[in-house]
């Protein structure tokens, strides 16, 4: 064998290695960080759950809250309407005394 077959067979042997490792590197990689993968979902899962409830107390009180104003709206039309009418009753009274 020449020495150029000898380099052609040390260049093809040592490019198999750099690629052998370099693959097995990345599938250990990929293989770490997709055992990762469940408990990042777990966790991201957990947060909207309790995002989820958060925002459904916020609308529940929200909504008691818009109940009740609206209860007092509800209130104060009325009794200023009583007062309105009130004020008609007396002034027909007045006029109905002349």
């Amino acid at each position: 064998m020449t020495n150029s077959d000898y380099l052609l067979k040390a260049t093809i042997k040592k490019l198999g290695e750099k690629l052998n490792q370099t693959f097995f590197e990345k599938i250990e990689e990929t293989a770490n960080a997709a055992q990762g993968v469940p408990e990042i979902l777990k966790n991201e899962l957990e947060i909207l759950k309790d995002e989820i409830i958060q925002e459904a107390k916020r609308m529940e009180n929200s909504s008691e809250e818009d109940e009740l104003q609206s209860q007092e709206n509800f209130k104060s039309k009325a009794i200023k309407k009583i007062r309105d009418i009130n004020e008609q009753i007396v002034i027909l009274n007045n006029k109905l005394d002349y």
